[in-house]
């Protein structure tokens, strides 16, 4: 990592550290490093300049119970939208599950929700044909939550913070769990 990006990253994680109220938001050097590092995949990530509230439209899980991405859980989420007829929806759900299973826990978690028509058969048969181990099964059965949250292509996976809030967006298929995407997750979310 080049001198002046590892500076701007380390005086940006302490400033978040120390000031409660630019962890809301990026401050102009932080988020400009951050774009600057990014490489392949992570490329096509957008980073939000201010976070924005994630909807509060329901989804599932396979017991029925409801939830909202706007209730917050205080912990970062990596919330991706996937639909079992979509390939690249599939080819980058072991790169989640592998990213769930080194970064998970109480500051950090992956959803995945199905978004669409999606059967209940199809998406366990594929979990367990990709070897998917780490990861919830998940529903949006109308695609309301998908769309209301900019999930127009798929997949579409969004970044909200602890507090609930959107702060970064990606379209299209991405290793999650290459060195690259790890780093500038960690970035976004002061790790780093």
């Amino acid at each position: 990592m080049k001198r002046p990006l590892l500076t701007a990253l380390l005086y940006a994680a302490l400033t978040l550290g120390a000031n409660p109220l630019l962890a809301a938001g990026l401050d102009p050097a932080t988020r400009t490093a951050i774009i600057d590092m990014r490489a392949g995949d992570m490329r096509k990530m957008n980073i939000l300049p201010t976070p924005k509230p994630a909807s509060d439209i329901p989804y599932e899980n396979l017991a029925g119970d409801q939830f909202t991405l706007a209730d917050t859980n205080g912990r970062y989420r990596l919330v991706n939208f996937w639909a079992t007829w979509c390939p690249p929806c599939r080819a980058e759900m072991p790169t989640l599950d592998a990213l769930q299973a080194d970064l998970g826990g109480d500051t950090f978690e992956v959803l995945t929700i199905a978004t669409g028509k999606n059967r209940v058969e199809d998406i366990n048969t594929f979990f367990e044909s990709a070897g998917v181990k780490n990861l919830p099964v998940l529903l949006d059965p109308y695609g309301k939550l998908g769309r209301a949250m900019g999930a127009l292509g798929l997949p579409t996976t969004i970044l909200l913070d602890p507090e609930g809030n959107e702060i970064a967006h990606l379209t299209g298929g991405a290793d999650w769990h290459s060195e690259n995407a790890v780093a500038v997750l960690k970035a976004l979310m002061g790790q780093e």
